[in-house]
């Protein structure tokens, strides 16, 4: 089930809009219009990579995962490359977190880049099979028509301009789904592509070891392949011109809320959230707070515009970048009308298999519907205050833990909003 938005959390940036980047830096990843096969060609994709290695050149760049763990992605390949058997790789453009929408805007504009880090990593890990997971149906049209352009029997790309059938040796495949926040999951995807539904399991096995069909299965971020191709390309070096020396390279964020251009912007690593929306024109109102890494990061203060936009000061704040989205609250908007409304879509978005997540979701929401409502009592805070230390990593996925991090966000955020929602003690 999915639960109805309000205006202010509901409204995303057009699909259509070009993205934007930061100046002083060559965009990798934004373009100011779609690419097809000969555009991308003469970017040079599914051009010859220059690593002997490609697994250590990720290792050397610090790639991570942009799907929202932010995990080290040579970490995954190097796992599925040394399995045993026959060998699956995916790409994850499902996309269930709300308010971000740069795997969309990837998929839409550069479909070509998204097919090229999928066949690396095919070809990387020793994989025969590779799958395109989708949730949205002007992705799939883009990825479907891409992939037409890359059938030599189509003509769309001659022997002189790209090298000798790219999917060679490769059974590519797409794969649509309902889009829901938890098909996301990695096990959900591997669990939908073999013919079940697409809800998490628990863990282990970890798909890198039993995934799609039982198989050892590589499931990368669509962005996370896009930058693999980009550095086998032009290696870990250049990647690392921009961003931090923890936090390197570039990256995809989507910015909305109180921002005068919302919109998809490719940045460098360390820059600050009021920088980014800077980026943006800037804010339409003094900000309220910040929803970070989508949903998944919980709520931050308005004094966290000062905060640097790395993996780890982002982490000290209590939080994480996630897929990268960041919306800024309206100057009226209430911190505990917004955490009513986000907690209250996570218990609707349950996927309902985990007591422990269907009951926790349900008690953050009811929790936080007293605080808004000001009946509240000592009661329902100290159990937000429990809960936020208690349940992440109690769920067979990271759903419930998204859920937890805004019952402790809001609490140590918003103090005074929390103190200003007095019911009955409770006592």
């Amino acid at each position: 089930m999915t639960q109805t938005l309000s205006p202010a959390l509901a409204t995303s940036p057009a699909l259509g809009q070009t993205a934007g980047h930061a100046p002083g830096i060559e965009p990798r990843l934004a373009v100011d219009r779609p690419l097809d096969l000969g555009a991308e060609l003469e970017r040079g994709t599914y051009g010859p990579q220059t690593c002997p290695d490609v697994i250590a050149e990720l290792q050397a760049a610090g790639l991570r995962g942009r799907g929202g763990a932010g995990f080290p992605a040579h970490i995954k390949w190097r796992g599925v490359a040394e399995a045993d058997g026959p060998r699956v790789v995916v790409a994850n453009g499902e996309e269930g977190e709300p308010s971000s929408y740069k795997d969309r805007w990837l998929l839409t504009h550069r479909p070509h880049l998204v097919l090229d880090g999928l066949l690396l990593a095919a070809r990387t890990v020793g994989a025969d099979r590779a799958v395109v997971y989708l949730s949205h149906p002007e992705t799939e049209t883009a990825v479907r028509a891409a992939i037409a352009e890359l059938d030599p029997a189509a003509g769309a790309a001659s022997a002189s301009a790209a090298p000798a059938a790219p999917v060679a040796g490769v059974r590519l495949e797409v794969h649509v789904v309902e889009p829901t926040y938890v098909a996301g999951d990695e096990t959900a995807v591997c669990r939908s592509i073999s013919g079940g539904p697409a809800l998490p399991t628990a863990r282990p096995p970890r798909v890198g070891e039993k995934g799609v069909d039982g198989l050892p299965t590589l499931v990368s971020n669509v962005e996370t392949l896009a930058h693999a191709a980009w550095i086998a390309r032009n290696g870990a070096a250049a990647y690392r011109a921009h961003g931090t020396a923890d936090s390197p390279g570039t990256t995809l964020v989507t910015l909305s809320g109180a921002c005068a251009r919302p919109g998809v912007y490719e940045v460098p690593y360390g820059l600050t959230v009021a920088e980014l929306f800077e980026l943006a024109g800037g804010f339409t109102s003094s900000p309220a707070g910040f929803l970070m890494g989508g949903w998944f990061g919980g709520l931050l203060g308005p004094a966290h515009a000062a905060t640097g936009c790395t993996y780890e000061d982002v982490r000290v704040a209590g939080s994480g970048l996630g897929c990268g989205a960041i919306t800024a609250l309206h100057a009226d908007q209430d911190p505990l009308a917004v955490a009513a409304e986000v907690s209250a879509w996570y218990a609707a978005e349950s996927a309902q298999q985990c007591g422990v997540c269907v009951k926790g979701t349900a008690s953050i929401r009811d929790a936080f519907a007293s605080l808004g409502a000001g009946t509240a009592t000592d009661v329902d805070r100290n159990n937000l205050a429990r809960w936020g230390q208690t349940l992440p990593g109690r769920g067979a996925c990271a759903f419930l833990d998204g859920a937890a991090t805004w019952a402790r966000t809001v609490l140590t955020e918003f103090p005074e909003h929390i103190d200003a929602g007095n019911g009955d003690t409770g006592n």
